[in-house]
C-alpha cells in the first residue's frame, strides 16, 4: 500500500518550508492541493504529478488521495500553514476513517458510512507547517507570548452564535487571541461585529495588530487599538492578533509579557 503525507506549508514564502515538508513533497509521488498552493510549490517540484482543485473541494481531494495511495503510491495532500490548524488533517483522518464521505460545501459529513476497503493498511503521517498565527506574530513583534487562542470568524462551518460565545470567553479570560478568516465577500462586517462582542469587556485601549499576507513579498502590517480596529478594512488574507491587559507597544512592536505584575498575582 502507498502512503499519504499531510503537508502544511507555512504561510506562502518557500524559505519558511520546515525541511520536514520539503522531504515529503521529495518523497511524494503525487501532490494534490488547492490550485492556490500548488501554485506555491509547482516551480520546485514541477516534475512530480500535480493534481489541483478548487475550493470546497477537500473531501474529493481526501478521497483522491486514498484512491491513489491504494494503488501503492505516496501522496501528498498539502495546505497553507499548518495542516493540524484548520487545515486538511482532521478531514484526511475522517474520510480514511469512513466518517467524511458527505460532499456537501460544508465540509466533513457526520454520517457513518461503510469503510472504503484496505485503508487501514495506508500510511497517514501528518507534517506540520508554521501557521499563520507563529508567523504573523513574528511580523508584529510578541502578541502571544502568554496564553493565547485561536479563533476563526468564519461562520461556514461554525454557527456565528459560537464564534461569538468563544470570543466572549476568550477577552473575559484575558487571553491574547489570534484571527483567521477576519472578513470575505459575504463577510465584510464581521471583524466590526467581533469587536463589538469583545468590547463589551475589554478596553477600547486594547493594543491590537495585523498583517497581510504574511510571508509574502506585499506583505504589510499595522499596530493599532481595539476601538480603531472595528474600523480598519481587512480580507481573508490578513492575520489579526488582539493583545490581552497587559500588552504594550514598545519600540513599535507589540509585546505581551510573559507574566502578569504582582497585582494580578
Amino acid at each position: 500500500m502507498g502512503k499519504i503525507y499531510v503537508v502544511g506549508l507555512g504561510p506562502g514564502d518557500e524559505s519558511m518550508m520546515t525541511s520536514q515538508a520539503h522531504a515529503a513533497l521529495q518523497d511524494s509521488d503525487v501532490i494534490i492541493g488547492y490550485k492556490a498552493y500548488t501554485e506555491l510549490i509547482r516551480k520546485q517540484y514541477g516534475h512530480k504529478q500535480i493534481i489541483d482543485s478548487a475550493m470546497r473541494q477537500e473531501i474529493d481531494r481526501c478521497k483522491a488521495c486514498l484512491d491513489m495511495a491504494g494503488e501503492g503510491k505516496t501522496v501528498a495532500l498539502i495546505c497553507s500553514g499548518d495542516a493540524g490548524v484548520y487545515g486538511m488533517a482532521s478531514p484526511m483522518l475522517e474520510v480514511a476513517a469512513g466518517a467524511g464521505t458527505d460532499k456537501t460545501e460544508h465540509g466533513v459529513g457526520t454520517d457513518k458510512t461503510e469503510q472504503d476497503a484496505g485503508t487501514d493498511d495506508i500510511e497517514i503521517e501528518i507534517v506540520p507547517g508554521i501557521s499563520a498565527a507563529m508567523s504573523g506574530a513574528a511580523v508584529l513583534g510578541a502578541p502571544l507570548n502568554h496564553d493565547f487562542c485561536i479563533i476563526s470568524l468564519s461562520d461556514l462551518l461554525t454557527p456565528w452564535e459560537l464564534i461569538e460565545k468563544r470570543l466572549l470567553c476568550a477577552v473575559s479570560g484575558d487571553f491574547c487571541i489570534a484571527i483567521y478568516n477576519p472578513s470575505s465577500h459575504k463577510r465584510h462586517d464581521y471583524l466590526m461585529k467581533a469587536c463589538d462582542v469583545m468590547l463589551t469587556v475589554a478596553s477600547p485601549d486594547t493594543i491590537c495588530g495585523y498583517v497581510r499576507n504574511i510571508g509574502r513579498d506585499e506583505s504589510s502590517y499595522e499596530l493599532c487599538t481595539l476601538g480603531e480596529l472595528r474600523n480598519k478594512e481587512v480580507d481573508m488574507f490578513t492575520t489579526v492578533f488582539i493583545g490581552n491587559s497587559q500588552t504594550r507597544i514598545m519600540d513599535g512592536k507589540m509585546v505581551t509579557p510573559r507574566g502578569y505584575s504582582k497585582k494580578y498575582k
